[in-house]
């Protein structure tokens, strides 16, 4: 019997990691269905996987990794995935999936929160799921910022984490927008993004926007344009990258009411 999911359970920020096309599609349906989990993204290797996970890429709460890849660590590229990053700091908690039971001691050895034996069933997927509400749930929460802090040419400005309408990077630089102006800011995107939590939202390799003060969804020229900001007059209109549009759009709208989906 599936444990029981908390009433104020979150949606989970998934990465599935699968090398044959219909399994993971077939996992990412399954987990969008499920109403717990977005996948923020799917990829099949073991160095796209390795690129998303390193510092600075994207931050998910649980990665789903098929134990055998192709073009990877030998014929064990998943658990290769998994040993190394078990134990690092933000690493996500991982769930092994596989058509052979045999790697089921030492993926528990390792600490990973679930082991799903393939072909994956959606009865196994929601038990999963709840599993791993369960574990995150008895995860001491991190501390999030109150404020942010900022430098203009005067000094330091500090801003309510609500004022902040999104963080880019350019030319080796850091800015928080806001309704003020733009302001230098010292951490990277990578380290905002981690400590502010799911509100903001990585939609670019350089943006990280406040998803409260997105206003529009638009199409410009083939590419996807997030509007972020309350007054018109200085709104900033955010790229998205097209290999996040779907994960991006899927966690604005989510929720949302008034489209047929």
């Amino acid at each position: 019997m599936a444990p029981p999911i908390e009433a104020k359970s979150r949606v989970l920020r998934a990465l599935v990691v699968e090398d044959e096309w219909a399994a993971r599609n077939y996992l990412v349906e399954m987990l969008h269905a499920s109403g717990q989990a977005v996948v923020v993204a799917a990829v099949a290797t073991l160095a796209e996987a390795q690129q998303a996970l390193a510092p600075g890429g994207i931050v998910v709460d649980v990665a789903f990794v098929d134990i055998h890849l192709a073009h990877g660590h030998g014929d064990e590229a998943g658990m290769h995935l998994v040993r190394t990053l078990t134990g690092t700091p933000e690493a996500p908690l991982f769930v092994l999936t596989t058509a052979l039971s045999q790697h089921a001691v030492e993926a528990y050895a390792l600490g990973v929160a679930d082991y799903l034996l393939k072909p994956i069933h959606e009865e196994r997927v929601t038990e999963c799921l709840a599993r791993l509400q369960q574990r995150l749930a008895q995860t001491p929460p991190r501390s999030v910022p109150d404020r942010i802090v900022a430098r203009s040419k005067k000094g330091l400005v500090l801003f309510a984490r609500d004022e902040v309408w999104a963080f880019e990077a350019a030319e080796r630089l850091m800015f928080v927008h806001t309704a003020r102006g733009r302001f230098d800011v010292d951490l990277s995107l990578a380290a905002i993004e981690v400590s502010l939590g799911s509100e903001f939202l990585r939609v670019h390799r350089q943006w990280l926007v406040h998803t409260a003060h997105v206003r529009a969804i638009e199409n410009e020229d083939g590419d996807t344009i997030v509007v972020v900001g309350d007054e018109p007059a200085s709104e900033l209109r955010v790229p998205v990258a097209r290999d996040r549009k779907a994960a991006v759009l899927d966690l604005l709208l989510h929720g949302a009411t008034g489209l047929r989906r």
